[in-house]
């Protein structure tokens, strides 16, 4: 039998009491109060290869989120108080946990299991499956999720990304899947051992249309059967559930759950440029054979939502990144002595610098308008796609600056602004990966 939602906010309460880091960080009354809104937390990061996913609770409807209440039709940039805790706690977060195991993470090419079991204490996943199904989400809100990647990738983008994955899977099965899908793979979200997940869209063509895709689903009897590659995937070696765009005839595009354990899914290590930390590789799907009911939702999920919802959950990262690359380059800038005086005070210095803040505003209210209008439940594809573009351009600007800033030291690895400028130039050409 599953536990209801108030055993899960007493198992939190007593996890939360427990934990040492956050009474070193300071954070402990930020995240009881969060608890006692809805977060519920208390498990660990990553679960095992041959997890037996379940129909718990099963329903015959799916469960939906209710709209944000209390919405007006003007664009707005403020937030409410809930939103605010919220940034802080995770901004906290990012700084204190995330910066520090930066470096590491990306040498080694995955986020330690230890630090992933750290992020799942602020009990974000549950803000992504619904109450009836053993989570604390009532609504769905684009603009808490945009101000949650936002404030993870100032720490760092790549373990950001390992760290959304999975959840970003979560929000599309409960935006759009079954009753039948919710029962069977949301609670696993909240399990001790959380479910790994990833959404794998992108392939390794050039010049990738999102819209023109060669993998392939075709319809056999009760089954699919699904062929070609995705790259880019994160998670590539611990997902045990991928959302699979891919082109089915006479449908179009559509998504489907593939458990990692079918047979003909192989995976293949492919070291990226960036986003180390989020151990990003290549799907490989040989004619892998899935029951019609892994098809997400019915035929009337709209594929385009979900690029729409990815692109603006990477503008909002790359917004974080280029937080990260402004504030450090400000505080280098005043710091590092040249000829008698800091460089802060040549103009070139400091006209680049103010070009990075200005460039960076740009690119926060576009995405902000953008997720302002999903929000509201309008039609935000093409607010979306020009937030996109302008992201995608500015974000590498700026990551090319950071390293010109800081002249030789900007090339090494001494300073972060290199894994900066390399994990930026990520978001020209990721699609999928991850939900708002």
């Amino acid at each position: 039998m599953s536990k209801p939602p108030i055993g899960y906010a007493l198992a939190a309460m007593n996890s939360v009491a427990s934990s040492e880091w956050i009474d070193k960080l300071g954070l402990r009354n930020a995240i009881e109060k969060l608890t006692y809104q809805g977060t519920k937390t208390g498990f660990q990061a990553l679960g095992a290869a041959t997890r037996q996913f379940k129909n718990v609770n099963k329903q015959l409807n799916p469960t939906r989120l209710d709209k944000p209440k209390g919405q007006s039709d003007l664009f707005d940039l403020s937030i409410t108080d809930e939103q605010q805790m919220m940034k802080d706690t995770v901004q906290r977060f990012a700084q204190d946990v995330v910066r520090p195991a930066a470096a590491t993470a990306d040498s080694a090419g995955f986020t330690a299991p230890d630090l992933l079991a750290q992020a799942t204490e602020l009990g974000l996943a549950y803000f992504a499956v619904p109450e009836s199904l053993g989570g604390a989400a009532v609504e769905h809100s684009p603009i808490t999720n945009m101000i949650v990647a936002e404030e993870l990738a100032t720490g760092d983008l790549g373990i950001a990304v390992a760290i959304l994955s999975s959840i970003g899977v979560a929000n599309a099965i409960t935006q759009w899947g079954s009753g039948e899908q919710q029962s069977k793979y949301l609670p696993a979200f909240l399990d001790e051992k959380p479910l790994p997940a990833a959404i794998a869209i992108s392939e390794p063509t050039p010049l990738f249309n999102a819209n023109e895709l060669n993998t392939t689903a075709k319809a056999a009897g009760d089954t699919y059967i699904l062929h070609g590659k995705k790259s880019c995937v994160a998670l590539i070696e611990s997902a045990e559930l991928f959302l699979v765009a891919a082109t089915t005839e006479g449908k179009g595009n559509q998504l489907f759950l593939v458990e990692s354990s079918n047979e003909g899914v192989t995976i293949e290590k492919s070291p990226a440029k960036g986003l180390k930390p989020a151990n990003v590789g290549t799907l490989v799907l040989n004619n892998v054979k899935v029951p019609k009911q892994a098809l997400l939702g019915d035929a009337n999920i709209n594929y385009q939502t979900l690029l729409n919802y990815s692109r603006l959950a990477w503008c909002a990262l790359a917004c974080g990144t280029a937080q990260a690359v402004l504030d450090y380059t400000i505080e280098y800038a005043n710091d590092r002595v040249a000829f008698g005086e800091p460089i802060s005070h040549r103009q070139s210095v400091a006209f680049m610098i103010a070009n990075i803040g200005i460039e960076l505003e740009g690119m926060r209210v576009m995405t902000q308008r953008a997720v302002a209008l999903a929000e509201r439940g309008e039609d935000f594809q093409r607010a979306a796609y020009l937030a996109h573009i302008f992201c995608a351009d500015k974000a590498m600007e700026i990551g090319t600056n950071g390293v010109q800033l800081l002249g030789g030291h900007g090339f090494t690895k001494e300073h972060p602004v290199e894994r900066w400028y390399r994990d930026l130039r990520a978001i020209a050409v990721m699609e999928g990966g991850l939900h708002l």
